[in-house]
């Protein structure tokens, strides 16, 4: 049965997205833009994104494509059909977006790149997110985060200084080249609402990953030096790291003078003070270690509990290591709503994240569950381009949807 498309409140209710992507940064994307309110119609091919068969699993359902396919629906394309195709070019006269993470080229040849698709709806905003980029000596690169990590500088200033170069804990690079897609996306609807014309956006997970690297690549700018690993710690100032307590280890972030002072009183040093050694950040830096000595001599007999609540009663910034269970289930992460409760037969007790930015003008809307497979392609094609549910029916049998 044909239902209604259904739409909520949100700052980008009224977009409509026409997405393309698959595995992490493009699904992250949208995801982003689908929190806000933005109509996600997710295209997949027969066999479905790959995502959908990565593990952690529950109940036949992967952990990963549910958190970064929420408040999507689910549309299933054969592209290598030209019946397919065709119902691309019709859908893209009704959408706002195109999202694709197609390696460089292969858009073009299934007949819905740029150039094709813009050409059919000049106020298109179309966004390619692929590892290095539309261009370049290395765009026809396959592209991993763990291959960007190794090339943008993250692996190599990551870790101890006697250890090897070391992975984020994290697919930091997906993620952030997704997060970069959605930032240069909106910012392209900005455009064309002010110039009536749409643009390409080209999001490139070197580039974007490469631009995080803030204090690394400052440095390099500076004073022509090469990032180091320095473990757990900052690269540039100090104290500013993870230090070791009786029953396990602790943060602390000091940046100043005043802050250096007050943390010297409480660990009851004031010679610190006096020391010219300490004078100012950079040379706290180059004599971190005799600083980490001090620190956890006086923090040995103590536990981290016992450490962070000396720190915060003196205003200084200190925190305990948490696991992501205890940050996610942590009162203040229950209080930003930072898990939704979101209803799926499917999955009893499913909560799922949401973008983390508020509005004042727009309630945080509640997080939908990932679609099934295909599961929204006739009200979609019914609802957008009004066809009749026996016109939808002999494009099955001609394969548009899979054999």
């Amino acid at each position: 049965m044909v239902q209604d498309i259904d739409t909520d409140a949100g700052p980008l209710t009224g977009l409509r997205v026409l997405d393309f992507t698959r595995v992490l940064s493009g699904p992250f994307c949208t995801a982003l833009l689908g929190d806000l309110g933005a109509h996600i119609i997710k295209v997949e091919p027969p066999q479905g994104d790959d995502y959908r068969a990565i593990g952690p699993m529950r109940d036949g359902h992967s952990a990963l494509f549910s958190v970064v396919n929420r408040n999507k629906q689910s549309l299933v394309l054969d592209l290598k059909q030209p019946e397919a195709v065709a119902l691309v070019h019709q859908l893209v006269a009704e959408v706002d977006i195109v999202v694709e993470n197609f390696r460089p080229g292969v858009a073009d040849k299934l007949g819905i790149g740029y150039g094709q698709l813009s050409s059919l709806n000049p106020r298109l905003v179309y966004t390619s997110i692929s590892g290095f980029g539309q261009d370049g000596p290395a765009s026809p690169r396959p592209a991993y985060d763990i291959v960007i990590q190794a090339m943008s500088g993250i692996m190599e200033s990551t870790g101890f200084p006697d250890g090897p170069p070391t992975l984020v804990g994290e697919a930091i690079s997906d993620v952030i080249s997704g997060l970069f897609a959605s930032w240069g996306t909106l910012a392209a609807l900005l455009g064309r609402d002010r110039s009536g014309q749409g643009t390409h956006v080209d999001a490139a997970m070197f580039d974007t990953t490469l631009s995080f690297t803030v204090t690394a690549v400052a440095r390099y700018l500076f004073t022509g030096q090469d990032t180091r690993r320095v473990g757990n710690r900052h690269p540039l100032s100090a104290p500013f790291g993870a230090y070791r307590a009786k029953d396990g280890y602790f943060v602390l972030a000091i940046l100043n003078n005043k802050l250096f002072a007050q943390f010297a009183q409480i660990i009851d040093r004031d010679d610190l003070v006096r020391d010219a050694r300490f004078a100012s950040d950079e040379q706290r830096s180059r004599h971190e270690p005799l600083l980490r000595s001090a620190i956890e001599s006086w923090a040995a007999s103590r536990t981290v509990a016992e450490v962070v609540g000396r720190f915060e009663e003196g205003a200084i910034p200190a925190a305990p290591i948490w696991t992501v269970r205890q940050a996610l289930n942590s009162d203040q992460a229950r209080h930003r709503k930072l898990l939704w409760d979101t209803d799926d037969p499917r999955l009893p007790g499913l909560r799922l994240p949401h973008q983390p930015i508020r509005f004042s003008a727009w309630d945080t809307r509640p997080t939908r569950p990932a679609p099934d497979l295909g599961a929204d392609t006739d009200t979609i094609l019914h609802s957008l381009l009004g066809l009749s549910l026996d016109k939808i029916a002999a494009l099955r049998d001609l394969g548009a949807f899979g054999r």
